[in-house]
């Protein structure tokens, strides 16, 4: 009696399940593009991992190529820049994370204390466009305003008597220049996640700490950083998944021979090895130990996340 009760209720759910998908079919349609997006071109790629651990003939394809276990991976490990790369690449993570996250957060509380409309709007309008730039354009603007000879900041040195520096050229400023431009790039853009979730505070509460004497500062501080702590705690573990995640174009849009040593990642060495000199298993080997690390992490903020303050993304 019990089995039959269970697939009863099992069948019941399935039912329910259909009926609800056929009740919401335009929506569930909808949201069909972005479904086979993600299959075709985050799930169905994984298949290829596999040639991480093979030397990949292009023209015999995965069946014919030859499976060589770890290779591919021990020789990056014993590769001589191979500390190299994974310092930047975790500098530049840390950075994101400590600098470049947190900036998107106080926009958006700032933004949120503007009373005036217009001003509002104009401010809102001024930092969501940068997003819209591509990275090499974001490049071209940096270089152009930082060159030596014409670029406005060493104008400004010049006219106080300090000498030009070729900050473009500079391992010392490099890293300081690739957050600078990310801050700028995705401030705008990354703090309306944020707005979206300080608009569904309840004003009552606000007027009740106005009514108790709170001032701006205390009420952003005990009521919107609060309220809003899920969405942050929720997009710090998805920030901290993708923590290896540089971007090729990014670095690639700012690298030279003379700062290569500071800001090259994984990414970009992914590329050189993968498509310029055509070594696919070996790049893929290193693209796949990249994926490992970011995953192993997300996995372990996710805990720490969950112990603490009862959020997580799994």
């Amino acid at each position: 009696m019990g089995g039959k009760k269970t697939s009863q209720a099992v069948r019941t759910k399935k039912e329910s399940f259909w009926q609800n998908m056929f009740r919401h079919k335009g929506l569930y349609f909808m949201a069909l593009p972005g479904f086979l997006w993600f299959v075709l071109f985050r799930y169905v790629p994984l298949a290829g991992s596999v040639i991480a651990f093979m030397d990949y003939d292009i023209y015999k394809g995965i069946g014919g190529s030859k499976f060589v276990g770890l290779k591919h991976f021990s020789h990056f490990f014993k590769f001589p820049e191979f500390g190299q790369i994974f310092r930047n690449t975790a500098i530049l993570g840390a950075y994101d994370v400590l600098i470049v996250f947190p900036i998107p957060i106080l926009l958006a509380i700032l933004m949120n204390e503007v009373r005036n409309a217009k001003y509002k709007k104009a401010v809102q309008t001024a930092v969501y466009v940068p997003h819209f730039l591509s990275w090499v354009i974001i490049g071209g603007i940096f270089t152009t305003l930082l060159s030596p000879n014409t670029g406005i900041i060493n104008n400004v040195r010049q006219l106080l008597g300090l000498d030009s520096v070729y900050y473009m050229a500079s391992e010392k400023h490099i890293r300081g220049i690739l957050v600078i431009a990310s801050i700028w790039k995705e401030m705008g853009w990354s703090s309306i996640v944020y707005l979206a979730a300080i608009a569904g505070i309840d004003p009552a509460l606000y007027e009740a700490a106005e009514i108790d004497g709170a001032n701006r500062f205390k009420r952003m501080l005990h009521i919107t950083l609060p309220t809003i702590l899920p969405i942050i705690m929720t997009m710090l573990l998805l920030k901290i998944g993708n923590f290896m995640e540089i971007g090729f174009e990014k670095t690639n849009s700012f690298m030279n021979s003379m700062n290569q040593g500071r800001i090259d990642v994984f990414d970009t060495f992914v590329y050189r090895y993968g498509l310029q000199n055509l070594q696919y298993s070996y790049a893929t080997a290193v693209g796949l130990f990249k994926s490992v690390v970011g995953i192993t992490l997300l996995f372990i903020s996710n805990a720490l996340s969950k112990k603490t303050t009862e959020q997580s993304v799994i």
